[in-house]
């Protein structure tokens, strides 16, 4: 059973934010036309300085962040260096709003948890971005990033792990991003993280109008109209978009989390399913009673998830 804090967050929280609310197809086409008027400029909360080291440049024609943890570098339990890992983190938000408050905690604590650099992109969102634009661009930061942890092998052999994470409208992007890296003959990464991914933005899924009436989040009509503007004139089905539609061969490990009163869990199962018929490691993690996007929020369960995702990023070099 969920905790007493989840449990309000959903039942009181949530509905009094109206969070739902802003995922109709009216809400959504206001503020698609909001972001044309007047595109967002997206800082890093003040905060962060003080957990973690915070940089910002310019990567892939974008404003990229970067977090590491503060203080000596972290010890395993046997006394040596724990393995290094570069993550790349594409945050959600339908692919039509920017980085919010809560991605950025859920960064910083991994960071204080975890010897990793943090590498997080602000792509442009809808109408400003496009999937057939920002995903191959991703996809070539991925291959940047590759590149240099193959370069710091060289000098310490297996130390160097790219794990590419998003969750939401980022767990799709990370997901579409690994098939074009497959398609083109780059190499994977180590790992895919993806928290409550949206993977099909066509939202056809027959079992999603009865999770709708549990998602105190998300909107079905919402979704789609975000996911139509995202796809452009490739159409919604197309695989950049919606990339569960596409092939998964090939692809990196995966570890993936949701909840059950989540719209999008269909696309979880879907993909765990498809994933195994594919021959694909996964590590999946369903949690019962859980909004979309739990492992973001303030309540115990997120810890665990915490938990989940700090041991994964510790995890070995998958052999390439």
């Amino acid at each position: 059973m969920p905790s007493l804090r989840a449990r309000l967050a959903e039942s009181v929280a949530l509905p009094v934010l109206g969070e739902n609310r802003l995922w109709t197809a009216e809400a959504i086409r206001a503020r698609i036309a909001a972001q044309a008027a007047a595109p967002a400029v997206i800082d890093a909360p003040r905060w962060l300085g003080r957990r973690t080291r915070h940089t910002v440049a310019g990567r892939a024609g974008w404003p990229v962040h970067e977090l590491t943890p503060k203080g000596p570098p972290a010890q395993a339990a046997g006394g040596g260096p724990v393995i290094g890992v570069t993550v790349l983190y594409l945050h959600g938000g339908g692919y039509v709003n920017e980085m919010l408050p809560w991605h950025w905690y859920l960064l910083a604590r991994l960071a204080q948890a975890v010897p990793a650099r943090f590498v997080i992109p602000m792509y442009p969102v809808a109408p400003r971005g496009l999937a057939a634009d920002v995903v191959p661009a991703v996809t070539d930061l991925l291959a940047e990033l590759v590149t240099e942890a193959r370069a710091d092998e060289a000098g310490a052999a297996g130390t160097a792990r790219i794990v590419l994470m998003g969750d939401s409208a980022g767990g799709g992007l990370a997901l579409a991003a690994a098939q074009v890296a497959r398609d083109r003959g780059a190499p994977q990464p180590d790992r895919i993280v993806l928290i409550s991914p949206w993977l099909d933005v066509t939202m056809t899924d027959p079992d999603q109008p009865a999770l709708a009436a549990k998602d105190r989040i998300l909107g079905i009509s919402g979704l789609a109209e975000a996911g139509r503007c995202w796809a452009g004139a490739l159409g919604p089905a197309d695989p950049l978009a919606s990339p569960l539609r596409g092939d998964l061969t090939g692809l990196a490990p995966l570890t993936v989390l949701c909840g059950t009163h989540d719209v999008l869990l269909p696309d979880s199962r879907r993909l765990a399913a498809r994933a195994a018929a594919a021959g694909l490691e996964i590590d999946y993690h369903e949690a019962p009673g859980l909004p979309h996007g739990y492992p973001l929020f303030p309540i115990p369960e997120a810890r665990a998830a915490r938990t989940i995702l700090t041991a994964t990023l510790r995890g070995p070099p998958r052999i390439r």
